[in-house]
């Protein structure tokens, strides 16, 4: 059999499920949608997690895919054995096959096996499977797997190992799914092992030493785990099956590195034509070349995923993983920009099975080359720095750099802590992590909240038995609630359900919180940035009405409209009409289609790289968020409200088509950050003619952009590092502030006496007038200083015949104070004078000495610190002129007083 490209090898595994009724599903993003608990998406099961804990439900019994996965951050983080070792990657795929209640044990040991011996040609007695036998004898033994293993054609019975919980039992969390699972290892011979001649080493599967290497797992979820002790079994099984995507790659193709298969290759070898180097150099300094492949390729596809370099969390990451892989580039000679050369080719090798890489190329070419330039301001500087502390630590005998220092080295220089590491360990050194995060305080790295998959969510249970009972009496069809949010905003019904405190009650009190279920509704369940709907729940005959503030989907097939009930007694079973607030609705739409016209104005006028990164819709305003590294200067933001204005005024159609998700997705149509989407998708287009903005969104819209009304902008800043935040109004929101600019204008246009047209002319008038009065007022006081000053250097205090003046001028700046220092020293050519000034409670102080008395040893530096010191500040400057600030004016009486002492004592 020819070698199969890496290509062929993806495309094979999943044509080879897709012919057994498996659907192809398209890889989720690298920032899972929807999901708090991560910071990257790092097993194959996470988009499919909701499935598994009840809370979703997919057209499909059968899945397959290719999942991209990072693992860098977090409780998963193989950061540290990158480019160490032949087999971890920060970025890495995973390949899946998927059984949602279908398929279970037998199917799934089969195909695998038939995969991997028939179709991938892998020798049979290279391979061993392994089986769940429980060490403390609590779980049942996993004997229908070893039962269907045995039935494998070549699979010789000793070769089916029994392992514990640590090795074969998968748990989501310390409560729900979970069951035992079975692998396939094989065997790379004995010249594989790592750990040959070590005493009493012995190789063998699951061992201490590379020559087994784990192929394929597959999980079977069987059971809910109650507690520590207690299993249940679940209603329906299901099938987990993850296997390594470079791992299989690296057998199929007969290589020992997965940077020697064609996925990393041609990043080596790219990297190669650049440094010039031999193939035995390149084998020498293959950690820094393996660093800067991966490295390469996990920032093209974040930066396709909508991450960017930046302080914080996923950015901090992007940041981090670019500049590693700049650093390590200089350990062999590459010191200009040439990262985004290596992504191209990671474009040119994924770009098929993953077009957001190429849809993407100029945004990751010019971000990725940005970084480089940025790092490389700082690099030479933050590694002097680093040195001098390392340095300091070995002469006193030290071995660990402390978290404040590898802060600033961070803050202060860009050397994110994971270089830091890399250059500490190079000097035998470590590095107080804990103290990093602790002084990094706002800026820290966001490692993911809780368990990589969080826990069972108990009110699941609670809304599935619901669901279960209204299914089985028939009061509700097994796809559970009907929803339409486009067309049905007034419909009449009946009460399904009452819940209360998550008890299901059979009536609800006057003036209590209640959820209500309905076996069809027209209510917006909180998604994509939109908020809820609101509105009521009225009894036909009118003897009750609750009103409803907001609609949840606790769990797959069920949507809850939560409120309190202000009238009456509600009841199971009762009619209804359920009624959305359509003026809310209103505000609403306008908003959301005016966040698709600000997205698409954005891109037009920054460019391509500026995408969503998160977004509110309500009622009273919109807020969008956006990657884009600097502020937005007040002509680009006057361009972008007024195109959008421009695109409501022409009253573009809204289109509105569902479309499988990977055909919306060839289409063009924009997928948002971090969102999560199902098979099905909503797409929205927007233009005459000509599509001006083309988006999946399952969220309420006008149905032409002049319904909006009218667009401005009431904010933009930043959020983080190369994320900004527009927020803006539309509709009624916008008249109100139009209305109320329009009376603040007629207002100061009575006051002022001119024609709103003429108000900038005569502000400005006032403005000029202001101004010479208070250049004038200044000189005023600066003369009447003067005066005053004079009148007191004519009788100054002599301490040792020597005329020292201390004064505090009460209208005074640096300017009026040294004026004041020069009047004296024209008065005297031997003496001391300090002058001070309250300054709006930031005292200021200048400090003369002769240089006749500098010479005996006053300095005015010393002087102005001593005095300073009495208002909470300090200062310094020459022997003979000095000058300080502080922060406690109400002191400045005893700290000028301070300074007859501070002369005596140095005059004696």
């Amino acid at each position: 059999m020819a070698k199969m490209s890496g290509n062929e090898i993806r495309k094979s595994f999943i044509n080879y499920f897709k012919e057994r009724g498996h659907t192809v599903v398209p890889s989720a993003s690298l920032v899972p949608g929807g999901d708090s608990t991560l910071l990257f998406t790092n097993a194959g099961m996470v988009q499919f997690k909701d499935v598994f804990l009840g809370k979703d439900k997919r057209p499909y019994k059968r899945a397959v895919d290719s999942q991209k996965c990072m693992r860098v951050a977090g409780k998963h983080n193989d950061l540290d054995d990158v480019g160490r070792d032949d087999w971890h990657h920060t970025f890495f795929e995973m390949l899946g096959n998927w059984s949602f209640g279908d398929y279970y044990k037998k199917e799934a040991i089969e195909w695998a096996w038939d995969l991997i011996t028939n179709v991938w040609k892998i020798d049979k007695d290279r391979l061993w499977v392994t089986v769940f036998k429980d060490e403390k004898g609590e779980i049942p033994t996993d004997s229908d797997a070893a039962k269907y293993w045995s039935m494998q054609p070549g699979l010789l019975k000793e070769r089916i190992l029994y392992f514990g919980r640590k090795e074969n039992f998968w748990e989501m969390a310390e409560t729900g799914p979970c069951g035992p699972c079975s692998e396939i290892h094989i065997d790379r011979g004995e010249d594989a092992c790592d750990k040959k001649g070590v005493k009493n080493h012995h190789c063998h599967v699951n061992g201490d030493c590379t020559r087994f290497l784990e192929l394929w797992n597959i999980v079977f979820i069987q059971y809910n785990r109650l507690n520590e002790k207690e299993l249940e079994p679940l209603p329906e099984t299901h099938v987990d099956t993850g296997m390594g995507f470079e791992r299989i790659v690296s057998v199929l193709q007969g290589v020992d590195s997965n940077y020697k298969t064609d996925l990393l290759e041609g990043l080596i070898k790219r990297i190669q034509e650049i440094t010039g180097m031999s193939d035995d150099q390149v084998s020498q300094n293959f950690t820094p070349y393996r660093v800067i492949a991966d490295h390469s390729r996990t920032a093209a596809f974040l930066i396709a995923d909508g991450v960017i370099p930046g302080n914080t969390g996923r950015n901090y990451v992007c940041r981090m993983i670019i500049r590693r892989a700049s650093r390590f580039a200089e350990k062999i000679g590459l010191r200009t920009p040439f990262l985004a050369d290596i992504a191209q080719v990671v474009i040119e090798n994924y770009g098929e099975a993953y077009p957001e890489l190429v849809k993407n190329q100029e945004t990751i070419r010019n971000l990725i080359t940005r970084e480089e330039i940025r790092f490389r301001k700082t690099l030479d500087e933050g590694l002097t720095y680093l040195d001098e502390i390392m340095d300091n630590l070995k002469a006193n005998k030290k071995n660990t750099i402390s978290g404040e220092d590898a802060f600033d080295l961070y803050a202060t220089h860009g050397l994110p802590l994971e270089i830091t590491k890399d250059i500490a360990e190079e000097n035998q050194l470590l590095v107080d992590d804990k103290g990093f995060h602790l002084a990094m305080e706002q800026h820290r790295l966001a490692s993911g909240a809780g368990k990589s998959f969080g826990s069972m969510d108990e009110d699941v249970d609670i809304y599935r038995d619901v669901l279960e009972n209204l299914v089985t009496s028939q009061k509700i069809s097994p796809d559970g609630v009907v929803y339409d949010p486009y067309n049905k905003l007034n419909i009449k019904t009946r009460v399904l359900g009452l819940i209360q405190n998550g008890i299901q009650v059979e009536r609800a009190n006057p003036d209590h919180e209640i959820e209500v279920i309905l076996p069809e509704t027209g209510f917006y369940v909180e998604s994509g940035g939109q908020v809820s709907d609101a509105g009521s729940i009225r009894a036909v005959d009118g003897n009750f009405e609750i009103e409803i503030t907001e609609t949840r989907k606790p769990a797959a097939g069920v949507i809850i409209h939560v409120g309190r009930v202000i009238k009456g007694i509600p009841w199971t079973g009762a009619d209804v009409n359920a009624v959305v607030d359509i003026q809310r609705r209103m505000d609403i739409m306008r908003n959301h289609t005016a966040t698709h016209l600000l997205h698409a104005e954005l891109r037009k006028v920054l460019g391509s790289h500026a995408r969503q990164a998160g977004s509110l819709v309500a009622p009273d305003r919109l807020r969008f968020d956006f990657t884009h590294p600097e502020a937005l200067t007040a002509i680009q933001l006057d361009e972008i409200e007024t195109g959008v204005n421009k695109a409501i005024l022409e009253n573009h159609p809204l289109r509105f088509q569902l479309k499988t998700l990977s055909e919306a997705i060839a289409d063009g149509a924009m997928a948002l950050f971090g969102e999560k989407y199902a098979d099905t998708v909503r797409t929205i287009a927007i233009g005459n003619g000509e599509t001006i903005s083309y988006e999946l969104c399952g969220g309420t819209h006008v149905e032409s952009t002049g319904d909006i009304g009218t667009f401005f902008i009431t904010s933009e800043g930043s959020i983080a590092s190369g994320i900004r935040r527009i927020e803006a109004i539309t509709g009624r929101a916008a008249y109100q502030e139009l209305h109320q600019r329009e009376k603040i204008l007629k207002k100061a246009s009575l006051q002022l006496n001119v024609p709103v047209t003429d108000l900038i002319e005569k502000i400005k008038t006032f403005q000029d007038e202001i101004e010479r009065l208070r250049k004038e007022n200044q000189r005023i006081k600066q003369n009447l200083a003067k005066d005053a000053f004079e009148k007191k250097i004519k009788q100054p205090h002599f301490i040792k015949d020597i005329p020292v003046v201390s004064e505090i001028i009460e209208e005074g700046n640096n300017a009026v104070l040294l004026s004041m220092v020069d009047l004296f020293k024209n008065k005297y050519k031997s003496g001391i004078a300090v002058v001070g000034s309250p300054n709006n409670d930031n005292p200021i102080i200048v400090a003369y000495v002769s240089e006749d008395l500098v010479a005996c040893g006053i300095h005015a530096g010393e002087l102005v610190k001593h005095i300073a010191g009495f208002v909470g500040g300090s200062g310094g400057g020459r022997p003979n002129l000095a000058q300080a600030g502080g922060k406690n004016a109400e002191n400045l009486p005893e700290a000028m007083q301070s300074a007859f002492d501070f002369i005596s004592k140095k005059l004696h």
